[in-house]
């Protein structure tokens, strides 16, 4: 099942079933990575092979894809990825687990948190204060995992430059970026903005919004 391009000796096919979920029904498949840890494809339509498949990395994210936490758009972006899937009738979701707050951990992302709502910190500067890594994820079993799945190409949901360089530096081809759009909030338009301005992430944020009176107000970054 290896994608010839990639070196992929350890991770492995650990169970599936058909998931019913709102967007239709989805393939799960764990993978257990080298370290143990187990990550998820939910895999929609016949992906192997043929023309380039809708792909989404998504990064474990507790507080957002869980808890439905306003402060990230994580939760969001995860469900706008299953109904454009869903919709092309073909693609897949990688779950990365183990890859909360970017690389940190949970305990670790609360502290963060609470570094910005203390001191006033955007999500980069938080972790630098903590003595944390920016971003420390690896799009490596990814990659294996699209391999072994058979994907050939892939067209990337992402605002993230990034993770397109991580796949392609996998040897994974990413033949294009598609955006990944959400509506900000009032609790993470700063979060968004820092994303924008000091992470890269290629996003189209409005300069004002509406309240529940209808008036037009600016954003509290």
């Amino acid at each position: 099942m290896s994608h010839p391009a990639v070196d992929n000796t350890a991770t492995a096919c650990s169970g599936r079933a058909a998931i019913p979920t709102p967007h239709g029904v989805f393939q799960a498949i764990a993978f257990r990575a080298p370290d143990g840890v187990e990550h998820v494809a939910l895999v929609r339509g016949e992906v192997r092979g043929g023309e380039p498949v809708l792909v989404r990395i998504h990064s474990e994210c507790l507080t957002g894809d869980l808890f439905d936490s306003l402060r990230c758009d994580c939760g969001p972006q995860l469900r706008a990825a299953l109904v454009a899937i869903a919709q092309e009738g073909r693609g897949v979701v990688v779950y990365l687990r183990g890859q909360e707050g970017r690389g940190i951990g949970i305990g670790r992302k609360l502290q963060a948190y609470d570094a910005q709502q203390s001191l006033g910190l955007d999500t980069v500067d938080a972790n630098t204060h903590l003595g944390l890594p920016v971003d420390s994820r690896d799009y490596g079993v990814a990659a294996e995992i699209l391999a072994e799945l058979g994907v050939q190409g892939v067209r990337l949901l992402t605002n993230n430059p990034d993770k397109q360089d991580a796949l392609q530096q996998h040897r994974i081809p990413v033949v294009e970026r598609v955006p990944l759009q959400t509506q900000p909030t009032q609790h993470n338009i700063g979060y968004l903005t820092a994303k924008r301005d000091r992470l890269g992430h290629l996003l189209d944020l409005p300069i004002t919004h509406t309240d529940q009176n209808g008036k037009e107000l600016q954003w509290r970054r």
